[in-house]
């Protein structure tokens, strides 16, 4: 006897999920206009932890620290840490804005 592929019976097989391609934001003036205020307002409004935003995270989420909004850099693991420990995170798609000054 030798051996045989198996029968696949595809008749009630779901197609395949779409394929979600990235895309870009209008390039017009008003929209960048929002974006830049939003990223002022998050600079005016929080301090800058840099690196060491899990630590910081932490120490607020735990009361070892004054309660304060905080802007810093975290990995996705580190983030997602975070989410598991019940501390709110948020990702800045536009965290470039906030490396240099925001004219």
């Amino acid at each position: 006897m030798t051996p045989s592929a198996p029968r696949l019976n595809l008749g009630g097989a779901q197609p395949p999920a779409a394929v979600k391609e990235p895309v870009a934001m209008s390039n017009d003036d008003s929209m960048r206009a929002a974006l830049l205020q939003m990223a002022r307002t998050i600079v005016a409004n929080s301090e800058d932890v840099g690196e060491s935003f899990p630590e910081e995270a932490r120490r607020i989420h735990y009361a070892e620290a004054p309660k304060r909004s905080i802007r810093g850099v975290a990995s996705k693991d580190e983030a997602a840490e975070l989410a598991d420990e019940g501390i709110e995170v948020m990702p800045l798609p536009f965290g470039h804005l906030l490396k240099n000054p925001v004219q």
